[in-house]
Formats: C-alpha cells, structure tokens, sequence
C-alpha cells in the first residue's frame, strides 16, 4: 500500500484514494481560494492546487511521500461558482444551474521529491429542470454547503443530474485517473 499525503479537507478526496488502496495522510493547507483579476478558470484552479501542495510541503518538508493537491470549481459560462456561503448562496446557485449545462474542472498538482505535475481535468454536467421546493429541500439536506455549485454528484445532488460527459470522479473533486498516471510516472522516473 502507497502512503501519500492528501494536502485537502475534502472528505471525498480522502475517500477516493482510500477506495484506490492508499495510505492517506491528510494535511490541509491554508490558501485563500480566490479567482484572480483576469485568470481563467483553468489556471486559477492549477494554481490554487500548486499553492496547496507547496504550502504542505513547505510545513512537512516530507520529500519522499508524494502530495497530492486539487481544487475545484464549477463554471456556467463564465461565471465561476466556488463553494456557496450559506443556504441563500446555495439556492441561488441550484437555481442557476438548473435545466443547465455546465463545466467542472479540477486542477491538480502532485509532487514527489524534485519531481511535479501539475494539470487539470474538465468534465459536463447536465442538471435537469428543478423545481423551488425540489432545490430547498436538497439545500435542507445539508450537503451543499462545502461542494463547488452546491451540490454533491455521489451523494443526493445525483438526483439532480441528467448526464455526465467526462470523468465521473473529476465532478466528485480528483480526476483519479490522471492522479494514477502521475503517480506511476513518478514512481518509475525515481528508480
């Protein structure tokens, strides 16, 4: 079993990589997400995971476990919807999204010894049409509250999702299959 270190609090990222077999050390970093004047999604999403990975490297100094750093959004056009403030805010977002098509993208970084990569993934969600009471009673439920666009695709919010076109676990929060690949890469470039 691979022991990595998770530099998030996302309890759905510790769970995809304890679901793949590794050994998670959560360290959660302390980065202020903000979207900077001018940058596109892609790239704030790529920096916000490198500044993540650094600032856990730069606290652990633990060079031979390889850190693993994500974050993400949701993108209807261009408007970019981060985790919502309270239940207003997470109203407003569902309502948004509904009867909608829209972009989730992650970026990632990962760095192991000298070595890191960096990158992002991009996946569709379709939502269907919601009703008023439909989205108040998810927002009630409690799960919008920590999830970019209000909503958890693995837990309730699959009830309001038409479609996925692209990586399933990218909508959750880690493109797992491009973690993979990085890592093997890693691995092999170390012996």
């Amino acid at each position: 079993m691979m022991k990595v270190i998770l530099a998030s609090s996302s309890p759905r990222r510790f769970q995809l990589l304890t679901t793949l077999g590794f050994e998670v050390l959560v360290m959660v970093p302390d980065v202020d997400e903000v979207q900077l004047a001018g940058e596109s999604p892609q790239d704030m999403v790529v920096r916000l995971a490198r500044l993540k990975a650094n600032s856990v490297k730069t606290e652990l100094n633990l060079s031979d476990l390889p850190i693993i750093a994500a974050d993400t959004i949701v993108c209807l056009g261009d408007l970019v919807l981060g985790k919502p403030k309270n239940n207003n805010d997470a109203i407003e977002m569902l309502t948004r999204l509904s009867g909608k098509e829209h972009t989730v993208i992650t970026g990632y970084a990962v760095k192991m010894r000298q070595h890191e990569k960096v990158g992002y993934e991009a996946s569709k969600v379709f939502f269907r049409e919601l009703s008023e009471a439909e989205i108040l009673a998810y927002v009630r439920c409690g799960e919008s509250l920590d999830k970019a666009g209000a909503y958890a695709i693995q837990g309730a919010g699959a009830s309001l999702i038409d479609e996925v076109k692209g990586n399933y676990t990218n909508v959750i929060g880690l493109p797992v299959n491009k973690i993979l690949t990085v890592l093997k890469d890693m691995t092999k470039a170390d012996l």
